[in-house]
């Protein structure tokens, strides 16, 4: 097998083809004698299980569910890593560094993250306070981040905000100087992968009282945030559009959330030029069961294409080390993280990893008032309440403690001593054959 970067690149693509035209949900769910409803194929019974195995216990699971890939046949499934023989791994109880800068703009980084993630925007009306609090909470523990999504920013997060990022997204929900003034990064959401090109929407039965108030709209009708911003169609309307941002709060650093259009490249190379720290990359296989499956498969780049695509031409032009690639989308496991920033991300960003955890089954009624049987996404004022926020954020406090400990492992048996060490490195990464262990 060919060892370059090139050729395991192209058939990662032709991979990704094959899938789709199997389909993501055409797998046999009841070989693992498990319901057929739960999960699908990139996110199979076990892996659903092992994540919510890992929420309780904040290790792996022992036996035999599979913690580390789904059984969907392309992206990070279709990766591994071409481990080191044992003898030339780093040592059991070597020091393993995971921590990232978020702003490599400055002579020295103002923000550093001690894992290399961060909570995904989920909004206030895609799921409940609670949820969004509880995740505060464990990003508060973790010293690292969460975003509030486009639909405001609850006042029960106030308490957190050193960790807590605000979203402006084209729909302007909720977006007001105070909350742009607390906020230490500042999100600006252009697109999201899993719904490239189409904007947003929030069912009328999902508009709440409560997120209509938040969103200064009337209750019970459906929200549309457009596509694109309508006030920035160049880098030059980009660069405004971050400069106004920073005139509210000059000290809070720049993200640029985008999908992965074929022209990624020049995205990423606009939002450096139009001054951001970070630039989210946001690929197609993650979103809500509310996201249009026929938008998640058919538009846009794959994450695990756009990402070498963005880091090379980055690269290409000197400025890699100056800007902040985080990759969501997707992303279900410590392996997916450690592929994603082998592939060029310095990070990723997580979001229905954490619903799993909470106790998310893919059951795709996401876009329903009182669709979520656990109480996740839903602003329901009954339904919220199974989820308790401290419960919450011990959760994901023990699933992330198990994602720093994998993490470390994958880098121990890759022989890098630092997280750092593991972007860009293709050349550790291989293709895995269907049915090949």
């Amino acid at each position: 097998m060919a060892t370059g970067p090139e050729p395991i690149l192209e058939r990662l693509a032709a991979k990704h083809q094959a899938a789709l035209q199997r389909g993501f949900h055409a797998w046999p769910s009841l070989a693992y004698g498990l319901p057929p409803a739960l999960g699908d194929a990139r996110w199979t019974p076990e892996l659903i299980l092992a994540t919510w195995q890992q929420a309780e216990t904040g290790h792996p699971p022992d036996g035999r569910l599979e913690y580390r890939v789904g059984a969907s046949g392309g992206g990070f499934d279709a990766l591994d890593f071409r481990w080191l023989p044992a003898e030339r791994a780093l040592p059991a109880g070597s020091l393993v560094e995971l921590s990232i800068p978020l702003d490599r703009r400055s002579s020295v980084a103002r923000v550093e993250i001690p894992v290399p993630w961060y909570g995904a925007g989920m909004s206030f009306g895609s799921v409940s306070e609670q949820v969004m609090l509880a995740r505060a909470m464990a990003a508060q523990r973790w010293s690292t981040f969460t975003s509030t999504g486009e639909g405001g920013y609850p006042e029960a997060l106030v308490p957190y905000r050193a960790h807590v990022i605000t979203q402006v997204a084209t729909g302007m929900f909720g977006v007001r100087e105070e909350t742009i003034q607390r906020a230490p990064i500042i999100e600006i959401k252009y697109a999201q992968g899993a719904k490239p090109g189409l904007g947003g929407h929030l069912l009328g039965d999902k508009a709440t009282a409560a997120v209509a108030a938040m969103r200064e709209s009337v209750p019970w009708v459906s929200l549309f945030s457009p596509f694109p911003f309508h006030s920035v169609y160049s880098v030059e309307d980009h660069r405004k559009h971050l400069d106004w941002l920073l005139a509210v709060n000059p000290d809070a650093l720049m993200a640029v959330k985008v999908s992965t259009p074929v022209d990624i490249d020049m995205v990423a190379v606009g939002s450096y030029y139009a001054g951001a720290h970070i630039l989210q990359v946001d690929g197609g296989y993650g979103g809500t069961g509310a996201a249009p499956e026929i938008a998640k498969k058919n538009i846009a780049m794959p994450i695990e294409l756009a990402l070498p695509r963005v880091h090379r031409f980055l690269e290409s032009e000197g400025i890699r080390d100056e800007i902040v690639v985080m990759a969501s989308g997707g992303i279900r496991t410590a392996d997916d993280m450690a592929k994603a920033i082998a592939l060029g991300a310095d990070g990723c960003v997580l979001g229905t990893t954490e619903l799993v955890a909470l106790g998310c089954t893919r059951c795709s009624n996401c876009e329903r008032g009182r669709g979520c049987p656990f109480g996740l996404t839903t602003t329901d004022p009954e339904l919220s309440l199974l989820v308790d926020p401290g419960w919450g954020a011990d959760r994901l406090d023990h699933l992330y403690a198990s994602f720093a400990d994998q993490l470390r492992d994958i880098l121990r048996r890759l022989g890098l001593a630092s997280i750092r060490a593991l972007r860009g490195r293709t050349d550790l990464l291989r293709l895995v054959e269907r049915g090949a262990p």
